[in-house]
């Protein structure tokens, strides 16, 4: 799965999809494609990506209590 940097616009590719569905999880291990060879795997906070359209990324994998209101 790829996502997007929302700072630069560059291009992620997850490393561990359980990492992005996971909404316990703050951060994500991806690899950054600028070029012909992907990045080293580094550690990203799930706030600084968006889909590739720029959409963000659902609730329900941000917030564990996304269903409570107060």
């Amino acid at each position: 799965m790829f996502l997007k940097n929302a700072d630069n616009g560059d291009l992620a590719q997850v490393v561990n999809l359980g990492e992005v569905t996971d909404p316990n999880a703050t951060s994500v291990t991806v690899r950054y494609h600028a070029g012909e060879e992907a990045g080293d795997p580094v550690s990203v906070s799930k706030s600084e990506l968006t889909f590739p359209s720029g959409e963000a990324l659902p609730k329900c994998w941000l917030d564990p209590h996304y269903r409570i209101s107060f």
